[in-house]
C-alpha cells in the first residue's frame, strides 16, 4: 500500500474521515497478514515509511503509525503519506543469556 490519505475533505467531518483513514490502513494489514506465507516463513512483517507527503517520508515501525497520524493531526497537517509493504518474517533464536536477563 503506498497513500496519500487527506486529512480536510469538504463536506466531510474531519474526525470521521481520520477515523476511516485508520480503519483503512489497519484492514490492510489483516489482509496482508492473512495471505499464506511462503515457505521457510513464520510471519508477514512490514516495511512501514510516514510522513507528510511521499518525498518527506521516514522509516516507522508498524506500530508507530497510529500515534504518528495523531501527532500530525494535532500539528494541523492536511495530509498524511503511508507506505506499508508485507515481506516474509523469520523468528530468530535468543540466546540463553538473554532469556536469562528478562
Amino acid at each position: 500500500m503506498k497513500k496519500t490519505f487527506p486529512l480536510a475533505v469538504e463536506g466531510k467531518n474531519p474526525d470521521r474521515l481520520l477515523e476511516a483513514t485508520k480503519h483503512e490502513i489497519r484492514k490492510y494489514i489483516k489482509r496482508e497478514r492473512r495471505r499464506a506465507l511462503p515457505e521457510g516463513a513464520d510471519f508477514w512483517d512490514f516495511d512501514c515509511k510516514f510522513g507528510p507527503s511521499a518525498d518527506t517520508a521516514t522509516v516507522a515501525h508498524i506500530a508507530e503509525l497510529t500515534p504518528l497520524i495523531d501527532a500530525l493531526v494535532k500539528s494541523q497537517g492536511t495530509q498524511f503519506y503511508v507506505e506499508i509493504l508485507a515481506k516474509p518474517g523469520h523468528r530468530r533464536l535468543r540466546d540463553k543469556s538473554e532469556a536469562l536477563d528478562e
